[in-house]
């Protein structure tokens, strides 16, 4: 840890502290922020009591980030071009970083404090297309070119598809549990059981399912939104350190060399495969890969020097700072091309299996997250967990329809939201617990034929709908100042 202020000067490596500390203060406000909508229903239900529902939907948070992996971390650190996080000079790279985080806390702590479940997977991403467009701004850099737009729109995509499948989803399980167990006490709210049965908490059964689901969602919330932070953390230790971060310094000679040879065997796959992918191959034109700017055309050529490269290397250490740089760009551009052939050739079920394998191996190195960092995430987001909930429990339980959430509704949305944000993680797709919860929730309110109430439902809509220009504006004003006051 000690060698990420190597090379670095004073200034720098106090900045350097100071964007990483921010970063942990996101995580520690994205706790409060969105995992209330984690423990919303077990705590509205009183399937819980609120102490005993956030502490252990910390430590589940916890070992969410822990054994989540980093697929969604490197979604997040790809939507900006690897030359502006890399050729950024440091004060620069700095001020891109805080106005990144700066205004996701912003306009989280905004949200938080009027209780309205907004998304800090949205914020984040607003946060980040803002500094890119500004830097294209800045820079006459073409706006093409100044964010990894492919990605871009897949990550709006289940951004925009995972709570209408929430909605959906929870709508469907809810009638299912009122056509099988119309009278069942699972269909009272907390009040209704006091008032009827004169008793605190839900069904034994119920319960259960409530506290498992609530902390299957806290679990899937840690994986998911605790690789953004690992994300941000990554993509401020790539801009500020290269040498240090751009590949994985750690990486055994067996490691290595498993890069090297999936480089070959692609080289291999490609030979064997030429009827079908050989017209795609020559697409010299076309730029497939905004980040890396590398076409069809420079594959062969790119796997050479990957060759040329890594031949007889036993550790990255032995690469200079250039050729590190150089190799991550090459195994990247090599990773987003074979991506593009699985989407777009008539390949077989093999082929593609083998192929994505290949990608596999080939980023193993490149996409990673040291120990320290996924614990310091996970230490952070576990700690927010446990303080701040109240505003959006309150909003979750009783203001998303007319009367109060019923024990049904409950486990309907709960168990909705872990599935579909666990199919996402599998997937690498950063998605929003709140908009999956939420959506959930109102699913369950119109299944049971229960109004929404319409200035909650507006509130919600309006954060949803705002979050993203505001957080792109908020980073990209914020970044415009920096830099205005730097030169």
């Amino acid at each position: 840890m000690i060698s990420i202020f190597s090379g670095l000067s004073v200034w720098v490596c106090f900045g350097l502290i100071m964007a990483l500390a921010f970063v942990l203060v996101y995580e520690f406000i994205n706790g409060f922020h969105d995992t209330a909508n984690a423990v919303a229903t077990v705590i509205y239900t009183k399937a819980m009591p609120p102490h005993i529902a956030v502490i252990f939907s910390g430590i589940f948070n916890f070992l969410g980030v822990l054994m989540g992996g980093v697929g969604i971390a490197y979604a997040i650190v790809h939507l900006l071009p690897i030359e502006l996080i890399i050729n950024v000079n440091s004060s620069r790279g700095l001020i891109m970083i805080f106005s990144m985080i700066s205004a996701a806390i912003i306009w989280n702590l905004g949200t938080w404090f009027f209780g309205i479940p907004a998304s800090s997977s949205h914020t984040l991403i607003g946060s980040i297309l803002g500094v890119g467009l500004t830097n294209s701004w800045l820079t006459n850099t073409p706006m093409a070119e100044s964010i990894n737009w492919s990605k871009a729109i897949d990550i709006g995509l289940s951004m925009i598809i995972s709570p209408v499948i929430g909605f959906a989803l929870a709508g469907w399980l809810f009638i299912i549990l009122k056509n099988i167990w119309p009278k069942s006490n699972m269909h009272y709210t907390p009040k209704q059981r006091r008032f009827l049965e004169a008793k605190k908490h839900p069904p034994f059964w119920n319960r259960l399912v409530l506290v498992i689901s609530a902390m299957g969602v806290s679990f899937v919330h840690g994986s998911n939104d605790g690789q953004k932070g690992i994300g941000l953390v990554m993509l401020i230790l790539i801009g500020i350190s290269p040498a240090q971060y751009v590949l994985n310094l750690q990486s055994t000679s067996y490691q290595i060399d498993c890069t090297r040879n999936a480089v070959l065997h692609l080289k291999d796959f490609y030979n064997r495969n030429q009827e079908n992918i050989i017209e795609y191959l020559n697409m010299g034109d076309q730029i497939i890969s905004k980040d890396l700017s590398c076409s069809p055309k420079m594959t062969l050529s790119t796997i050479n020097t990957i060759e040329s490269t890594l031949k007889n290397v036993s550790k990255y250490e032995d690469l200079s700072i250039k050729q590190r740089i150089n190799t991550r760009k090459n195994l990247l551009c090599l990773d987003d091309i074979a991506k593009n052939v699985v989407k777009t050739q008539n390949l077989t079920t093999p082929n593609i299996y083998d192929l994505e394998r290949l990608r596999a191996d080939i980023t193993s190195t490149v996409e990673y997250a040291p120990l320290w960092v996924i614990v310091a995430v996970a230490t952070a987001l576990g700690f927010g967990t446990m303080i701040g909930w109240k505003r959006v429990v309150t909003t979750v339980g009783e203001k998303i329809g007319t009367q109060g959430m019923t024990y049904a509704q409950g486990t309907a949305a709960q168990v909705t939201a872990v599935f579909s944000i666990g199919i996402a993680n599998l997937f690498n797709l950063p998605v929003s617990t709140t908009h999956v919860l939420s959506s959930g929730v109102a699913g369950t309110v119109v299944a049971n034929k229960v109004s929404l109430q319409r200035n909650t439902i507006r509130h919600i809509l309006l954060a949803w709908i705002l979050t993203l220009p505001a957080a792109i504006s908020l980073s990209a004003s914020l970044f415009a100042i920096g830099i205005f006051i730097l030169e």
